[in-house]
């Protein structure tokens, strides 16, 4: 991929949007711990894991809007929104659970083409060996 400004200016602003739902997410989770983790459990999801999900939406999100491990971050919120696909979005029956199983489906396309892209120069990245370059 071509290093110009332009390319650096997309991946920078890629990086942002797809981060910011997962920063806002994880921040807006800290203010409804209860009643997060009892929607969780209703749908059989162990409430314990509210804290590792916070912690991956919150530093994952801001990882990647600063260009750190980008790669190996992208991965991890690819694999994660699948999961709350599936495990939240799931009855694809239901109209507006549709549109949030397909909004997670591409949002999770998202991050694969920034692993494969890479985050531009405008990251700690180019400063930083990443553990997947």
């Amino acid at each position: 991929m071509p290093n110009t400004t332009s390319t650096n200016a997309s991946l920078l602003g890629a990086r942002i949007l797809l981060a910011l739902i997962f920063v806002l997410s994880g921040v807006s989770k800290l203010g409804s711990i209860s009643g997060t983790m009892g929607y969780m459990e209703q749908m059989g999801v162990p409430g314990i894991l509210l804290y590792p999900t916070i912690a991956l939406e919150v530093l994952g999100g801001l990882a990647i809007i600063v260009g750190w491990q980008t790669r190996l971050v992208s991965l991890a919120l690819a694999a994660f929104t699948i999961l709350a696909a599936v495990l939240f979005h799931s009855n694809l029956g239901d109209q507006n659970q549709f549109i949030n199983f397909m909004k997670n489906i591409a949002i999770a396309g998202g991050f694969l083409a920034l692993f494969a892209a890479g985050p531009g120069a405008w990251a700690l990245d180019s400063k930083v060996k990443p553990i997947l370059a």
